[in-house]
């Protein structure tokens, strides 16, 4: 198993965010650092793929917080205080080059993840991210360059973190509810208390996965 580098920034701007991840995955193409997470809060901010449908975003002149489009698969979503977000720099010519096995590990240690603090989620069939129900509580998109990937999750631990999901349709999906850890757990909780623990269970995430489903470049 490969190790990995944790940092928890604390709260920051997008752009400032993406600007560190690429200097990362470069630095990890090259073999310059180890396979690196990192875990934050976002100033609010809307962020979409780069996707010609772009209805998830309603109005986006209307929009209270600023619209980025980035280089992660998937529709619109809101990234804010309240909310951990986690961005990976791992190098899947270690681990195996199966971006779909990549996913599913994603979803399985975030469930996990969840159950610490007493929530059972689950994924969903065609449906990427984690779900309490019919209530969605963690959101991914990852991008890939060279087999080295990008970009990640993120995780609505408090209400605060709910509030930017009214004025779009979450993940391009009609009539989804999104959720909070805090909610579901009924305790409170902070989005530090979680990024800790969120270390420790994506440890794991350096072992090789499943030889049954590796892909070729």
């Amino acid at each position: 198993m490969s190790s990995i580098n944790f940092n928890f920034l604390g709260r920051i701007g997008w752009q400032e965010a993406y600007d560190l991840q690429e200097q990362l995955l470069e630095q990890r193409q090259e073999g310059l650092i180890p396979d690196t997470v990192l875990l934050l809060e976002h100033d609010p901010v809307f962020t979409i793929g780069r996707t010609p449908d772009k209805t998830s975003l309603r109005a986006a002149e209307s929009l209270p917080f600023p619209v980025i489009e980035t280089n992660r698969g998937g529709q619109a979503t809101y990234h804010g205080p309240g909310q951990l977000v986690g961005y990976l720099i791992l190098d899947l010519n270690i681990i195996g080059r199966d971006l779909h096995a990549y996913l599913r590990r994603l979803e399985e240690d975030l469930i996990k993840l969840c159950e610490r603090f007493g929530v059972k989620p689950q994924s969903r069939e065609g449906l990427t991210g984690v779900w309490v129900g019919e209530r969605k509580l963690a959101s991914i998109g990852v991008g890939v360059r060279k087999w080295v990937t990008m970009h990640g999750f993120a995780l609505n631990v408090t209400a605060e973190s709910l509030i930017g999901f009214n004025p779009i349709v979450p993940c391009g999906i009609q009539g989804v509810t999104m959720s909070c850890l805090a909610d579901e757990a009924n305790r409170l909780l902070s989005v530090e208390a979680v990024a800790t623990e969120a270390m420790s269970v994506l440890a794991g995430l350096g072992a090789p996965l499943s030889p049954a489903s590796l892909g070729e470049e």
